[in-house]
């Protein structure tokens, strides 16, 4: 048998691999998809080939992860349980496709993958290998031995697995979009986080004591320049990274609905995808009308769920996408944020073809809007309500 394993160099995928050869006399060739962590790829391939790979494919993913990934996710506001900026969810089934083509051009009978038994992951790959290539087995160790964390620990040692155990404490998943932070204290959801847990984000107290004011500026509801300055998206999303990060904003510590019906205490790390998703709504209410948006915000909801629970190349998704993409032709303008010591306050917007009118909303002299027209108006908006309440008064007084 010969698998192809979704290899991210941690601990769960390095001992999937002398399991899967123990268990099956499996040939394993690792796929490492680069989606932005900050990894050395070199010593993750090393890591691979020296726990019995016999072949490691490393691919650069990033532009395609930003471009059919992270952009989709910015015009769909994409927050799960208006929280969760999706950053692993995302990602997921970009690695499962890149996985399922190295396995089928090295002529596998099998994709491999280090999820467990009560996570989301295992459903994101899942689906997303059984969709693309339904003729290639599915074995997911981890799942499958039932192992806990104390237990892999000690098979990895047991197998001389070049693993840092020392830097072992909390389950870390990262990229470009996020970063999560799960296992040992914090699965207490009354323990505060100890801030070696934290990358980006600053404590707030020690954040710069100056407010920094950010701008972002959307054509047709994607991100293309940072404070004046033309970027690609991938620049953009790094170097808000660095500013949200900076003055302690970013953080998101909820209790989670997973897929399998459990909650969890979860913690991510998200500067950039919460600025540019709270932003992004912000320019939809100045060019969107009230009923596009009403009617987006169910949309965006289905659209998240969509993403967390697997179902990337769902034909809902298709149909959601291209609605979106619709409502976004005239998603086009800049939004002032201030960031200050754990905070992100909104302070300024402008389109080229708003929908605000300020001749319309001002109370000054010289208002445009006929408020006589109101009276008339009033009456009507609210006449069914009279007539239905005066109908209940009767009906009460028999």
């Amino acid at each position: 048998m010969k698998v192809a394993l979704a290899y991210s160099g941690g601990l769960d995928t390095t001992v999937s691999i002398p399991w899967l050869k123990e268990k099956y006399g499996a040939e394993v060739i690792t796929v490492t998809v680069d989606v932005g962590q900050d990894e050395d790829f070199s010593a993750i391939e090393e890591r691979a080939l020296s726990a019995g790979a016999s072949k490691h494919y490393f691919i650069d993913a990033r532009r395609e992860f930003v471009e059919n990934y992270i952009k989709p996710c910015i015009m769909a506001n994409g927050l799960y349980e208006d929280e969760y900026p999706l950053g692993t969810a995302l990602a997921r089934p970009l690695i499962a496709t890149k996985t399922v083509e190295v396995a089928l051009k090295e002529g596998c009978d099998a994709v491999a993958h280090g999820c467990t038994g009560k996570g989301n992951d295992q459903l994101r790959f899942d689906t997303t290998i059984s969709v693309l290539s339904p003729e290639l087995r599915i074995i997911a160790p981890i799942r499958e031995w039932d192992l806990s964390r104390d237990q892999e620990i000690e098979y990895a040692k047991k197998k001389n697995l070049k693993l840092d155990f020392r830097i072992s404490r909390f389950s870390i998943d990262e990229n470009l979009w996020s970063r999560s932070i799960e296992a040992a204290e914090l699965e207490d959801p009354w323990v505060r986080p100890p801030p070696e847990a934290f990358k980006y984000v600053a404590d707030p107290v020690s954040a710069p004591d100056r407010p920094e004011l950010v701008e972002i500026e959307f054509e047709r509801g994607v991100p293309v320049a940072l404070n004046g300055v033309e970027k690609s998206l991938i620049e953009i999303v790094r170097e808000l990274n660095v500013l949200g990060g900076r003055a302690g904003f970013g953080i998101i510590d909820h209790i989670e609905d997973r897929a399998v019906g459990i909650k969890s205490r979860e913690i991510y790390e998200a500067p950039a995808a919460l600025l540019l998703i709270r932003a992004h709504k912000d320019l939809e209410k100045l060019t969107l009308n009230g009923k596009t948006i009403g009617f987006k915000r169910l949309v965006d909801q289905r659209w998240s769920e969509l993403v967390y629970y697997g179902f990337w190349y769902d034909p809902l998704m298709e149909a959601l996408n291209s609605f979106i993409e619709t409502t976004q032709r005239n998603v086009t303008g800049k939004v002032r944020v201030e960031l200050y010591k754990g905070s992100a306050r909104i302070v300024g917007r402008t389109s080229e073809n708003p929908l605000y009118s300020r001749e319309l909303a001002t109370y000054a002299a010289g208002s445009a809007f006929q408020q006589k027209a109101g009276e008339g108006f009033s009456k009507i908006w609210g006449l069914e309500t009279v007539i239905s309440a005066s109908a209940w008064r009767r009906l009460r007084g028999r």
